[in-house]
């Protein structure tokens, strides 16, 4: 007997948050020997947000969640598991994923945090994807959420110049049949890796059972984000574009079939880099890094749901989402709105 497909999943309502204090590169340049033209050159970069205090990780998140609920024209009650992608949670214990489901008013759902770092969001989709193609789950919370701000060594030029707080979100459900003659719509593919000996590229040393919280390790700023930045970028450029081929090749697609590139905001040089070796034209690229800097696991959502809300991405379009991040891992999507 013939194999029968599985049902997709689709996203059903996008959201994000971005707190109001922007942090500019003229500011960074008071605190550290910086300059805008260095920061620009080198990231792509011009300004962040950063979340006033007060506010938490799972504060942001909930925001994103509740935009991308009533984008999905859902009640928080409907949703029937919450993924939180984050490297920068509430607390250590519990996930911050409870604490989100709390503040939505969502029932008594499986609520947990992954950490995969800038790839969290689309490792939270390929997980989502899963439970709903299977039938175990209708309706899946994925957000991405980043209070970096709270771990940046703001005397490091080499990694405070980059980072924003920030949060985004998206609803995903099946897919359904669809209209007649359209294109199917929904998550046509995911690839996620992960390289454990390329750790120590990107980490933040202390806080664990390996360094655990001392007077020591925070003199020595264990608590902080530590980058070997030339690493990274030689291994996103490389794994950012293997993993869209992976996508591409399992979607039975090319990308000349893509529609839009909506990749981890990092570094404008790795994704211009990475989207000449895919050969896509540089107007297929959604870009947003330019105000809002690295928001790790919130980027790819952040930038879709800008880019959905501002009517530049439509329903029907095709987009190739891209991450890599500590790990180090990394992942693509492909994504028919």
């Amino acid at each position: 007997m013939p194999t029968l497909a599985l049902p997709r999943s689709r996203i059903l309502g996008t959201g994000h948050y971005l707190p109001s204090i922007v942090r500019t590169n003229a500011d960074l340049a008071k605190m550290v020997d910086t300059s805008d033209e260095w920061i620009t050159e080198r990231t792509g970069i011009k300004e962040r947000r950063i979340a006033p205090e007060g506010v938490v990780t799972s504060d942001m998140a909930a925001a994103a969640a509740r935009e991308a609920l009533a984008a999905a024209g859902l009640d928080a009650s409907q949703i029937d598991m919450i993924i939180v992608g984050t490297v920068t949670p509430d607390v250590p214990m519990p996930a911050t994923a409870a604490f989100v489901q709390q503040k939505i008013g969502a029932g008594h759902c499986p609520a947990f945090d992954l950490s995969a770092a800038c790839a969290g969001f689309v490792f939270g989709l390929s997980i989502a994807d899963q439970f709903i193609a299977t039938g175990q789950m209708k309706h899946v919370l994925v957000v991405g959420v980043e209070l970096l701000s709270r771990v940046t060594d703001w005397t490091d030029r080499t990694t405070c110049v980059l980072f924003g707080d920030g949060a985004g979100a998206a609803v995903l459900g099946p897919a359904g049949p669809g209209r007649d003659g359209a294109k199917p719509r929904g998550v046509l593919s995911t690839s996620i890796s992960t390289d454990g000996s390329l750790a120590p590229a990107l980490r933040i040393p202390g806080g664990g059972s390996v360094a655990p919280t001392s007077h020591a390790t925070v003199d020595q700023k264990l608590n902080f984000v530590h980058m070997k930045g030339q690493d990274v970028f030689k291994s996103a450029v490389k794994n950012l574009y293997s993993a869209s081929a992976n996508a591409l090749e399992r979607a039975g697609m090319t990308t000349a079939d893509i529609d839009w590139v909506c990749a981890h905001q990092a570094n404008k040089r790795i994704i211009d880099q990475v989207v000449s070796r895919l050969e896509v034209p540089s107007e297929k690229v959604l870009m947003n890094i330019e105000r809002v800097g690295n928001t790790s696991s919130a980027s790819i959502p952040i930038l879709l749901d800008q880019s959905l809300r501002a009517g530049k991405v439509h329903e029907g379009d095709t987009v190739l989402m891209c991450a890599l991040g500590a790990g180090i891992s990394w992942g693509s999507a492909i994504v028919r709105i």
